[in-house]
């Protein structure tokens, strides 16, 4: 197990939490928590990574002795083209937020949106009004087929040609514009993958209003749920099952048994 001091050992099993503004994310303090609490030897590493060097950095990867990382948010679809291996989830969206090493193979997978759509069904969401037509919300819905879901922006046809593509053909589609005044009170939860600068338009939030987005991100949602006193979650507020999820998923991917004794630092 990991020793008070949270020292590395040949022993430790690596990862990383690879974003330009990594060390000011708490989500490495908090899986390493759970790491300790868990007798695992391992530990995650924040890794401030300028945009310039992200693909050097997980092109190395497959040689180090760093195990995988999540991946922030500005760089998940910078990531694919260093994978070896994309899952099913990662083909559909355009967007890869986990990478294991597999000796020197780099395996891509998506795990923030899978585990944003279990939190979701186990607060016993059923309405869904989701906000934008990115990879973002593409990974939403790969996970979310059990949701009654109604999609929201502002260009009416890109939201159809989005609905087009995802294979929504009976997609119960909504405009989304500053001249309007939208309620959306009648949903289990509101999900915001958009990049709108104003959420103005929106009335009423419901009782779950989410994006994702970490404390250095604006959030538009943000804004809009403080001015009309509806909760908010964002990244940081996910904390705890992000890293329980990060957990479970290197676990079942057998990464925590690995022996590394043959490390060398």
């Amino acid at each position: 197990m990991m020793n008070d001091a949270n020292e590395i050992s040949h022993h430790t099993q690596l990862y990383g939490f690879i974003g330009e503004f990594a060390g000011q994310n708490s989500i490495s303090a908090t899986l390493n928590k759970l790491f300790k609490a868990r007798n695992k030897n391992a530990m995650m590493i924040p890794m401030n990574i300028r945009e310039d060097d992200f693909f050097f950095t997980l092109s190395n990867m497959k040689n180090s002795h760093v195990n995988g990382a999540l991946i922030s948010n500005e760089y998940m679809k910078n990531v694919l083209e260093t994978l070896s291996q994309k899952s099913e989830a990662v083909e559909f969206s355009g967007l890869c937020d986990i990478v294991i090493r597999d000796e020197n193979r780099l395996v891509g997978d998506v795990l923030l949106y899978k585990t944003l759509v279990k939190f979701l069904k186990d607060k016993g969401v059923k309405k869904v009004a989701l906000l934008g037509v990115d990879e973002r919300a593409r990974a939403f819905l790969f996970f979310a087929k059990e949701f009654n879901i109604s999609f929201y922006f502002d260009e009416i046809e890109q939201l159809m040609l989005f609905c087009e593509e995802i294979g929504e053909k009976s997609a119960d589609i909504n405009r989304l514009a500053d001249n309007m005044e939208v309620d959306l009170s009648l949903y289990d939860a509101v999900i915001d993958f958009s990049d709108f600068n104003s959420l103005s338009m929106v009335s009423k939030l419901s009782p779950i209003n989410l994006d994702m987005k970490q404390k250095k991100e604006f959030s538009a949602l943000k804004v809009r749920a403080l001015e009309v006193g509806a909760p908010y979650l964002g990244f940081d507020d996910m904390l705890d099952v992000i890293s329980q999820a990060t957990f479970e998923f290197l676990e079942d991917k057998k990464h925590l048994e690995h022996d590394k004794s043959d490390m060398k630092f």
